[in-house]
């Protein structure tokens, strides 16, 4: 998983984190290769999200599809009913080329955000407190 282990608080933040980007990443998955459900929830697994449940993923999927960025057709199962395969439409393939331009520029501004250190102590810059 990408949580920072041993963090309070890092179960949390990674939640927070996957919420603002499963669809994005979903998109990339399905521009790979298209696939059904569980091997969605099985690929992210094994890019390493960790488990994400599958009542995280298949509404996430039909959100995407009423939006028309994935279509489904059915495929025949070896046991059980058919199941859906999930693949990029056109216009998923465009939200996606912008999403990631969109990704690259935020975590771009976030890394150079955290890379600002702050000023040793003995530096001789005016502080401001919080609360002063």
């Amino acid at each position: 998983m990408i949580a920072a282990e041993g963090l309070p608080d890092a179960t949390e933040r990674q939640a927070q984190l996957l919420r603002g980007s499963l669809d994005m990443c979903l998109l990339a998955l399905l521009a790979a290769e298209p696939a059904h459900g569980y091997e969605l929830v099985r690929r992210l697994d094994t890019a390493g999200f960790g488990t994400v449940s599958y009542g995280t993923v298949y509404p996430l999927i039909t959100r995407l599809h009423r939006l028309g960025l994935v279509a489904h057709a059915p495929q025949p199962s070896p046991s059980g009913p058919s199941r859906k395969v999930y693949r990029l439409t056109d216009t998923g393939h465009d939200r996606l080329r912008g999403w990631r331009e969109q990704w690259v520029q935020f975590v771009r501004v976030v890394n150079a955000t955290l890379d600002v250190r702050p000023p040793d102590p003995g530096d001789h810059h005016e502080h401001v407190g919080i609360g002063r």
